[in-house]
């Protein structure tokens, strides 16, 4: 494992600890798409089927259940410990335009065409899509509470980190996995406009980050 691929897992996992710390803290999940959280728990899911059967490294292990935990926790928390405060009125994105192309380009391109393979490749395709419900409610409210865009941030900062982890790997093993690093540079496309915003108005010190208005 190379510091790339541990500095990105760890910017995961401290996205994910934001977030679930802001829900539990503020006793509210106002603002936060409990559609995209469904999708992450999903990816997860589908992505770890693996995990009594392929021993990898505890490391390995050991994470796939934190993340696995960690996804079902938020959701619990959105749409049952806090549900009267999860937002439904904006968190309106249709998922349904997501997990069709997403299954039907699963079964599409993968690596061999055996359940297990499938499911790894739509939990691929899945995550690199699973945010647009986060953005489009964002998009749709105008603004988004200092915390969430923190969250954002470390989400966003894992895909690149991978990036720089698939690049590093390309050079020194020869190592190249076409599906994970097309849908990991799709994913960070979607993030770029977020990173301008929140560098210039989070950062500067504005509680929320309000999006611009349209002239």
């Amino acid at each position: 494992m190379n510091i790339f691929r541990l500095a990105g897992d760890l910017s995961h996992l401290v996205a994910i600890i934001i977030l679930l710390l802001k829900i539990w803290r503020s006793k509210s999940c106002a603002g936060i798409s409990g559609k995209s959280q469904v999708l992450f728990a999903l990816v997860f899911t589908t992505r770890y089927l693996d995990l009594f059967t392929v021993f990898i490294s505890a490391y390995n292990i050991v994470m796939k259940v934190v993340f696995l935990a960690l996804s079902y926790a938020t959701v619990y928390l959105i749409y049952m410990r806090f549900r009267n405060t999860y937002d439904s009125e904006n968190d309106t994105f249709r998922v349904e335009f997501l997990l069709v192309p997403v299954i039907g380009l699963s079964f599409l391109e993968n690596y061999s065409f055996t359940p297990l393979e499938i499911l790894w490749t739509f939990s691929i395709f899945l995550e690199a899509v699973a945010i647009m419900p986060q953005l489009f409610m964002i998009t749709k409210t105008g603004e988004a509470e200092s915390i969430t865009t923190h969250y954002l941030f470390f989400l966003g900062l894992y895909r690149a980190l991978y990036i720089a982890n698939w690049v590093w790997r390309y050079h020194t093993e020869g190592f190249f996995d076409q599906i994970a690093v097309v849908s990991g540079v799709v994913q960070t496309i979607f993030y770029c406009d977020f990173f301008y915003l929140y560098v210039t108005r989070v950062l500067r010190g504005q509680g929320k980050m309000s999006l611009p208005m349209p002239v």
